[in-house]
């Protein structure tokens, strides 16, 4: 993505999530390139930035409630979720959100594109076959099933906090 925003200075200081958010404006040379490096970095270090090993804790608070109200539970969540993990088809990502009319949504985004036109992603899962075949092979649905104990849901609190304010 360095390389490619060499070739248009204008835009080369600009933060990563305006890039990516404004992306059918970015010059046509180099939109693959932002999309793609750009979308695998930001989506990546989303990622990192939400795993720590939870020793069982669920979501509290706000956030508890509004997935209660939302999908009726923790567990019908948790359902939702590894569906759009388990069935997104080839490479990409699981997101939880939270929509432009401040609710939850369950979206599954391919390759790297971003998700920030859907909403404000809260929580993320990659599903490439480089994040789980060297532990997993090929059974995603169990490394699905293993991320949601290494969720920080104090993380997730926080940014759904952000999301709705």
């Amino acid at each position: 993505m360095n390389a490619a925003l060499d070739k248009h200075p204008e835009i080369a200081n600009l933060p990563l999530e305006k890039l990516l958010l404004d992306l059918e404006n970015i010059p046509a040379d180099i939109q693959t390139a932002v999309k793609n490096n750009g979308g695998g970095h930001w989506n990546h270090a989303f990622f990192w930035s939400l795993l720590r090993i939870n020793r069982g804790r669920q979501p509290e608070g706000a956030l508890k409630a509004a997935i209660d109200e939302t999908f009726g539970s923790y567990d019908a969540f948790k359902d939702a979720f590894a569906t759009a993990a388990k069935t997104r088809f080839g490479s990409g990502w699981a997101w939880l959100l939270v929509d432009e009319k401040k609710r939850l949504k369950i979206v599954s985004t391919p390759n790297q594109d971003p998700v920030f036109a859907l909403g404000a992603p809260i929580v993320g899962l990659d599903v490439w076959e480089h994040a789980y075949y060297l532990k997993y092979q090929n059974r995603r649905p169990e490394y699905v099933n293993a991320f949601f104990s290494v969720i920080d849901w104090t993380v997730v609190e926080r940014l759904y906090a952000e999301a709705v304010r």
